[in-house]
């Protein structure tokens, strides 16, 4: 796959621009979910993925394919993120969760749940969404990339822009949040 991006990179430097489009194509979904997993809502997710793809497309002539090209969008993409974040007013929540928390939706598995997993998984989905809205952007970055994306340390200090410790650092910080605010939870299902 890195070899195709590199292809369409090429040809995106020698002025193609249909080549860009099939860049868009192939990696639109990923940077979405990156987005949208650190700002929080589906509309701003929306916009970075705009932002994302314009600042890669004006910038590709200096991707050096030392990195993935996924792993560079992925840095733009949380660039445009924090950015975002960094120009809300303080009044506005950092994650962007409405009170129901919609978008941290925490799956049980039941083909028919009783109302009390019902309760039960609304009380989960707040007291994630809670924990979430507690990390840094920086943690909260980093966990999503960790955890849900499944990128490498090396990658995470890449797109942060940090050294590998710090990555380390800033998601073992994020974890031992997440477990402060959760492990009432756990404790009470024993």
């Amino acid at each position: 796959m890195q070899s195709e991006d590199v292809a369409y990179i090429r040809q995106v430097q020698a002025g193609d621009r249909d080549a860009f489009r099939a860049l868009v194509e192939r990696h639109s979904r990923t940077v979405f979910r990156v987005a949208f997993r650190v700002v929080g809502n589906e509309e701003d997710a929306e916009e970075i993925v705009q932002e994302t793809f314009m600042r890669g497309y004006k910038a590709i002539g200096s991707f050096e394919s030392r990195s993935n090209f996924s792993t560079w969008l992925c840095r733009i993409a949380i660039n445009c993120s924090l950015d975002l974040i960094a120009q809300r007013k303080p009044t506005q929540p950092l994650s962007g969760v409405d009170a129901e928390g919609e978008e941290f939706e925490l799956q049980v598995p039941s083909t028919d749940p009783s109302p009390e997993r019902r309760m039960l998984s609304t009380e989960v989905k707040a007291r994630v969404t809670t924990a979430m809205a507690q990390l840094t952007p920086v943690e909260r970055t980093a966990f999503v990339l960790r955890h849900f994306e499944g990128r490498s340390i090396e990658e995470i200090s890449s797109v942060l822009n940090i050294r590998g410790g710090a990555a380390k650092n800033t998601i073992f910080r994020a974890v031992q949040k997440l477990r402060r605010v959760l492990e009432p939870m756990g404790r009470a299902a024993l």
